[in-house]
């Protein structure tokens, strides 16, 4: 198969991390999860005090992926493991906040694009198909409920074992979905040649197989 960038988009817990891994997994690409960057740039300015200043902030950061056999994508944050704390109730009520600064996306996205030059990247956010990598071969825009989104994050949080409720998510995730469409600064929306794919009420094996024969169909 000629080497291909796929380019996940869309809203906070439509499932792009989960799938995305899937898919990289099956195609034998890289999974690159831009939204542990974020999360990990948002860890870093929670642990320091909410400075103000985004520029100094990602100026003395550096930031690395790196893959472990057993673990998966490992982030390492100034060259300390911070993967375990990146799902806190903290950093996801904050990192919409973070990510919308421009010395933050700037920092972000010029890894990202980096990452994704040599082909076989499989990589999910919010802005991947519109500014992270408009050329990629394959861009899906997933959606998904309020309430089912809701619902996978409850149970990725019991898993974490993180305090939440139903009603809790539903709110913080229906306001994540306002800021992110229209904050100034890369907001969420469809690139224009992506293909829609919504994943309420399909399971993780489903929504794998759609986007495989979307891929498929580019061969």
């Amino acid at each position: 198969m000629e080497r291909i960038n796929i380019a996940l988009d869309g809203p906070a817990a439509a499932g792009k991390s989960t799938i995305a891994k899937r898919v990289a997994a099956e195609l034998s690409m890289i999974y690159v999860d831009t939204g542990a960057m974020y999360r990990a740039i948002t860890y870093k300015y929670l642990q320091q005090g909410q400075p103000e200043d985004f520029e100094a902030l990602v100026n003395e950061t550096t930031l690395e992926l790196t893959y472990d056999g057993e673990k998966g994508q490992l982030v390492l944050l100034d060259g300390n493991d911070v993967t375990d704390y990146l799902r806190e109730n903290d950093v996801t009520q904050h990192v919409s906040y973070v990510a919308s600064k421009e010395p933050v996306r700037h920092f972000a996205v010029n890894k990202q694009q980096e990452l994704a030059r040599q082909k076989g990247i499989v990589m999910d956010g919010r802005d991947i198909g519109t500014v992270v990598l408009p050329d990629a071969e394959l861009k899906v825009y997933m959606i998904a409920s309020v309430e089912e989104r809701a619902h996978r994050r409850q149970l990725d949080n019991e898993e974490r074992g993180i305090e939440s409720t139903l009603e809790q998510l539903k709110r913080e995730i229906a306001e994540r979905d306002e800021y992110d469409m229209n904050r100034d600064i890369s907001p969420l929306q469809k690139a224009e040649d992506a293909v829609t794919l919504d994943t309420t009420g399909k399971s993780i094996e489903e929504v794998t197989e759609e986007i495989l024969q979307l891929v498929n169909d580019l061969q």
